[in-house]
Formats: C-alpha cells, structure tokens, sequence
C-alpha cells in the first residue's frame, strides 16, 4: 500500500509549475484504462458545471459566492478524483510525471569540516 507522502506531488518549485503538474496528473489518470469510468466522471462533471448556465448558489443573495462556487467545485471534483483513484496507480503516474521534471533538490547535504579562523590582530 502506498504511503499518503508518497500520493502527494512534489513541490516543483512554483504555483504555476505545480498546477500544471496537477493538471497532467489528472489528464493521465483519465487517460489510464486501471481507473474505474465511474471515477473519472467526478472530473467531468466538475468541468460540466463550471461551463453550464446552472449556478448552485444565485448571485442574488451572495454576490462575491457566485463565482467562487465555480472554483471551488472544479478544485473539490479534482482533488476527490485523485484522491479517491487506486493509490498505487496514482503514485506510479507521480513518480513518471516527476522522473524527468526539473526541480531543486532541497534535500541535499553537503558534508564538511568546519575550520576556526583566528584573529590576525592579536
């Protein structure tokens, strides 16, 4: 079974760049024959309602909502896709999608020995 840490994509070192990153994941993962079709109609459905004159919440009595609603069910449906797919699927799709980007490694140690430096002026 797949660790949650290792469900989670890895930082790629911007906004942009990590919702780009989001975006591929999703596309591979409706892509993938593994994921059931009853799955990958969250995604859809999400994409369906933020196209549609439908509004769950009128404009009327909220305003500022009316268009907000409209992000946040396209996030919930994206997030409830990737995190209700097999996990062992979607970590084999993270780690291919993160084999060949380019990111800092913020992990790496450098090993050394530090040195006193006295005063010349003693």
């Amino acid at each position: 079974m797949a660790d949650k840490k290792d469900l989670m994509i890895p930082p790629q070192g911007g906004m942009v760049r990590d919702f780009i990153m989001r975006i591929k994941l999703i596309l591979r993962l409706l892509g993938d024959r593994r994921v059931s079709l009853w799955l990958k109609i969250i995604p859809v459905v999400g994409l369906l309602y933020l196209v549609s004159p439908l509004d769950l919440i009128p404009d009327i009595a909220l305003p500022v909502i009316g268009e907000l609603d409209d992000a946040a069910v396209l996030w919930l449906t994206n997030y409830l896709f990737v995190e209700l797919c097999p996990p062992e699927i979607v970590q084999q799709h993270i780690k291919a999608l993160t084999a060949n980007a380019p990111r800092e490694d913020r992990d790496d140690v450098i090993e050394a020995e530090s040195v006193e430096i006295k005063d010349a002026k003693k």
